[in-house]
């Protein structure tokens, strides 16, 4: 971390660097992630004496993480949709597929 960041920086950067490093990651490309991170947040919110267009026009880190998060977004399973519409009773669920499942539960 630069020298002068605030405290809230330092904990944002460990935090990011342990959770690289729980995922996997080297040591070295976890700093190397968590430093990345921290400066873009710490440009986008003026804090920095320097910073690059795509560090303030771009999406922020959290947002992008959230269209990465892929299949949570997608919502349940059809296996999972088919075993609510089992313990609700719904007739015909055997032959329905995944949408119908949702529209028969009320999804």
């Amino acid at each position: 971390m630069p020298s002068g960041s605030s405290p809230k920086r330092e904990r944002q950067y460990e935090h990011i660097k342990d959770s690289a490093e729980d995922r996997g990651e080297s040591t070295g490309r976890a700093k190397e992630i968590a430093a990345r991170t921290v400066n873009k947040e710490r440009a986008r919110s003026g804090e920095s004496k320097t910073a690059s267009r795509t560090s303030t026009q771009d999406m922020s880190s959290g947002k992008r993480g959230g269209q990465r998060s892929g299949k949570g977004s997608q919502g349940p399973t059809r296996d999972q949709l088919y075993e609510e519409a089992k313990k609700r009773n719904v007739e015909g669920r055997s032959n329905m597929n995944k949408s119908q499942l949702q529209r028969a539960l009320g999804k």
